[in-house]
């Protein structure tokens, strides 16, 4: 069996055993179809590779200007890539383990504050007509229930069909779970409902989605609604290379510790399946908690 071979099992596992989101089966394709085309530029393949060539590999990435998070990432597939291999007793030895991964700190999510939070829905609102009850909606959930934009930009109508104190989200992995809704974020999921009629495509009145849309997917795209998030922002006086909709779910989290929730409930929410993913979040809690302290505390003004 080749490497291509190899690859093709190795994405046939994580998509039947760990039932591997498409987005990630994708990236790891990618990621180890680059290491097998720096291989087969040096008469080698992730079959019958070298550690040292596996060494050069991982080497060439920094040299190539790949950012640490994109270069960590395909470090990361090999490694898994070659656990596998050994699992399945195709070789006997792992070239990628002699390799040291390098030391990086990990950057902490940027969280926007909720005044900051409160002005973004405030400005999405204010748009003319359907366009601003939508925006306000999506905007609203993203930050009440934690949603990742791919789950956002998924949700089906029926999810909220009968208004739900909680939706029933399908996260990573096809796992699913329970996220909330306060009344803000239902007052407006029924204040859109009453325009959603207007953005279904033509001749499409059984588009099942929430968001529906002209695109080819037939609902609004994750990218779309980044760029209308970007516009709120610069209309609520918000630098937008501080807002995205990923920085809605840091500060939905973040918030949520702030206000003294449990570190477990915060993991559960976010549909984090190691809770050190969600302890990011406690050290800026942390450091926010300082803030308030050095600036309000009458014994710090001393």
């Amino acid at each position: 069996m080749s490497g291509a071979d190899w690859i093709e099992a190795f994405l046939e596992m994580m998509a039947g055993e760990r039932a591997s989101a498409r987005n990630t089966l994708t990236a790891y394709g990618k990621d180890l179809a680059d290491a097998q085309a720096f291989l087969k530029g040096r008469g080698a393949d992730l079959s019958n590779a070298r550690p040292e060539q596996i060494e050069a590999y991982f080497a060439a990435l920094s040299d190539r200007g790949m950012s640490p998070a994109t270069a960590a990432r395909r470090r990361s597939a090999v490694r898994q890539f070659y656990r596998f291999v050994l699992g399945e007793g195709w070789r006997s030895d792992d070239p990628s383990r002699r390799v040291d991964a390098p030391k990086k700190g990990r950057p902490l999510p940027k969280v926007l504050s909720r005044a900051e939070v409160d002005a973004i829905i405030a400005a999405a609102g204010e748009r003319d007509g359907a366009q601003g009850l939508r925006l306000a909606c999506m905007v609203e959930l993203a930050y009440a229930s934690g949603l990742r934009i791919s789950e956002l930009t998924a949700l089906p109508l029926s999810v909220l069909a009968r208004d739900p104190a909680y939706l029933i989200v399908k996260g990573k992995g096809g796992k699913e779970r329970l996220a909330p809704l306060n009344d803000a974020a239902r007052a407006a999921v029924k204040a859109y409902l009453d325009v959603r009629k207007g953005f279904l495509p033509k001749g499409d009145a059984a588009n099942p989605w929430l968001f529906p849309s002209r695109s080819k997917a037939g609902r609004l795209t994750p990218r779309r609604f980044a760029q209308l998030l970007d516009e709120a922002a610069a209309d609520a006086g918000i630098d937008p290379a501080r807002v995205s909709p990923h920085v809605l779910r840091h500060a939905f989290a973040t918030h949520l510790l702030e206000g003294g929730a449990d570190l477990r409930v915060v993991q559960k929410l976010l549909g984090h399946a190691d809770i050190a993913t969600t302890q990011i979040y406690t050290h800026v809690a942390g450091e926010r908690l300082r803030e308030v302290v050095a600036s309000k505390h009458p014994l710090a003004k001393k």
